[in-house]
């Protein structure tokens, strides 16, 4: 046997759906949806409903258009590839004045949105007279407007309202041109969760939340957010090393007292972060600790309740990437974008 990465296109529906019957949904599906699968997580949010999906990159924004003429693609980051970018319908980000000064006569034909820089000092217009040249451009399309909230997963971080304020003082500004828009989006995941969807916002757009995981774990029961991944191993073999001995390359672990050792069939080869081998991992419903990480196998401190072929789970419904990410392991991104799937047995747990 070798590591298993389940994924629950199911539970990837499930969730989609319960925000998407309550606020229209851009879902984020950069990075090949997060590392989940583009095929599965198109299926399973265009099943839910959602029907607005962005990402950072031109050759994925295509593949969604190849899926459907029916959605709304946002390009998250600025593209000179206007050709492409105009017969695939991909909607495009305009970052600042200067983009949309050089590229003018390029953008014509193209629908775009443009985006406020905020405190996230990214890509962006500074201010809202900048956004007002465009808006009132008649040989620009301009569909929308968006801005990222860079603080509102940092709860006690007061920089989040000063944000929110000068998002609203962009919108005020704005406020002739806002009720000609389709989309005014500006909400991350920790922020809709914190505050519902904003006023004069038409969509929530969505990362993490959408994939099943909590942005932040404080306050915030597991249900709001089932995990859509599972990650098991087996355990190949059981070896006993005396008190002093030492296991795994350069002597990794050293044993403080006589000590038995699970051998199990997955490593950082697989994507695993190095740092998740600090917490531990879940053997029959009890939680053991990990003593080495290798490249293609763990060592894990057990007792004799563990045998050859019991299932070693690294992430389930009890270890939780929002939790690991609390702890420090990575942030929900890092631990998903980590996960080699050429090196698993994957399994789907499919819409029906």
């Amino acid at each position: 046997m070798t590591a298993v990465l389940t994924l629950n296109q199911k539970r990837l529906y499930e969730q989609a759906k319960s925000i998407q019957d309550k606020d229209k949904l851009i879902v984020v599906v950069k990075n090949d949806a997060y590392n989940f699968g583009m095929d599965l997580a198109f299926d399973a949010f265009y099943a839910a409903g959602v029907r607005g999906f962005a990402t950072t990159n031109l050759k994925e924004a295509i593949e969604l258009r190849k899926k459907s003429n029916q959605i709304m693609i946002l390009l998250l980051d600025p593209s000179t590839e206007f050709d492409l970018i105009r017969q695939h319908n991909i909607t495009l980000t305009v970052p600042n004045l200067s983009f949309y000064t050089q590229y003018r006569n390029e953008l014509e034909g193209i629908q775009i949105q443009l985006v406020f820089k905020n405190l996230l000092n990214r890509f962006g217009f500074e201010k809202a007279s900048e956004m007002i040249t465009v808006l009132d451009d008649n040989h620009m399309t301009v569909t929308g407007i968006w801005t990222h909230f860079a603080f509102a997963d940092e709860l006690s971080d007061l920089r989040y309202d000063q944000e929110k304020a000068n998002w609203v003082q962009i919108l005020d500004s704005l406020s002739s041109y806002v009720e000609n828009l389709t989309y005014i989006h500006a909400q991350n995941s920790a922020s809709y969760i914190r505050d519902g969807l904003l006023d004069q916002h038409t969509h929530l757009r969505a990362g993490v939340f959408a994939y099943g995981t909590r942005p932040y774990i404080e306050g915030l029961d597991t249900g709001c957010a089932k995990q859509t991944i599972k990650v098991s191993a087996t355990v190949k073999d059981i070896i006993q090393i005396s008190k002093g001995q030492s296991a795994g390359y350069s002597a990794a672990f050293v044993a403080k007292k006589d000590t038995t050792l699970a051998i199990c069939d997955i490593g950082y080869g697989n994507g695993i972060l190095r740092s998740r081998a600090k917490h531990e991992v879940m053997i029959n419903g009890h939680f053991y600790p990990i003593a080495v990480m290798m490249m293609s196998h763990l060592l894990i401190e057990v007792d004799d309740g563990v045998k050859t072929g019991d299932k070693v789970y690294l992430y389930n419904d009890y270890l939780r990437l929002d939790d690991f990410a609390a702890k420090g392991v990575g942030a929900f991104s890092e631990q998903m974008a980590g996960l080699n799937h050429q090196t698993f047995d994957i399994q789907i747990i499919p819409l029906e």
